[in-house]
């Protein structure tokens, strides 16, 4: 397997260890890491751009990086799903066309010819203004790529979660070239292989299981036989609520409700009648 190192390190390692499959190394620049796992032979931590191209050629059997630079690369790697994360939010990010704020275009096909454009992301960034009809220069960018408009660039095409970092540069957002989540991909021969398929999948789960988990809370209440279907009436449910009931009467209910409710959903529950609530963490939900 191999992971991403850089921007996504940290939450790809925190997701990991949410889904009981911590990864270990010796120190926090080691490239080489373990997991204490029957599935995974060996872990290494490269970077998101280089790893379609290794899954590609075999050199991995599995790994994770962002549609971005699948699309980037053009690897010829397999799809085995999103997983819905990134730096910062578990928003995609966007690759976009930026130009200065009191530029007059508003989508890259208003752009001239010869418009001088800066990005990490050559190839995405050719085939794009190409199927704009619009011939551009394009250069690679190392770096601070927000800060070359307008001296050594009329427009850049960046990656960005929220735009804020484009708008405190003093850039506005014309286009979207590619909205990108994070994805597990497998090399083609390895994902043909039922054994590490099976194994794949069940890594998948695992993972997905967990980013399902995160956001949502356990509810567990209590209400009486009168009460019973006033409270239904107000409790959210991933599908349906569990009720059970209670050796003295009445119920005992429980339904995963999403965090961002929970402020509003306990107080409507208290008032329809339901007592003893009880409001719980999730590690993972696997449907």
């Amino acid at each position: 397997m191999v992971i991403p190192k850089g921007s996504l390190e940290a939450a790809t390692l925190d997701l990991f260890e949410s889904a009981d499959l911590p990864v270990r190394r010796s120190s926090t620049v080691d490239y080489q890491a373990t997991i204490d796992d029957p599935r995974i032979e060996s872990v290494r931590i490269l970077r998101p751009q280089e790893i379609p191209n290794y899954v590609a050629e075999g050199l991995f059997d599995i790994g994770i990086t962002g549609r971005d630079w699948i699309e980037e690369t053009q690897s010829q790697v397999e799809s085995l799903g999103e997983l819905k994360y990134s730096k910062a939010t578990t928003n995609p990010i966007r690759v976009v066309v930026a130009v200065a704020g009191d530029s007059p275009a508003q989508s890259a096909a208003d752009l001239p010819d010869g418009v001088r454009v800066q990005s990490e992301y050559l190839g995405l960034t050719e085939r794009f203004f190409a199927e704009k009809g619009v011939r551009a220069d394009v250069r690679l960018s190392y770096g601070a790529t927000e800060a070359k408009v307008p001296d050594i660039a009329d427009c850049v095409v960046e990656i960005t979660e929220t735009g804020r970092a484009l708008r405190a540069a003093g850039l506005k957002i014309i286009d979207t070239v590619l909205t990108s989540y994070t994805e597990v991909i497998a090399n083609p021969a390895a994902a043909a292989d039922p054994e590490k398929r099976r194994a794949m999948g069940q890594i998948l789960t695992l993972l997905n299981g967990v980013l399902d988990a995160r956001g949502r809370v356990l509810l567990k209440i209590n209400v009486s036989e009168e009460r019973r279907d006033a409270v239904l009436d107000v409790l959210p449910s991933m599908k349906s609520p569990t009720v059970s009931p209670l050796a003295g009467g009445g119920y005992a209910v429980e339904s995963v409700v999403e965090k961002r409710m929970i402020n509003l959903v306990i107080p409507a529950l208290r008032e329809a009648g339901a007592t003893d609530l009880v409001e719980m963490p999730i590690s993972k939900i696997v449907p």
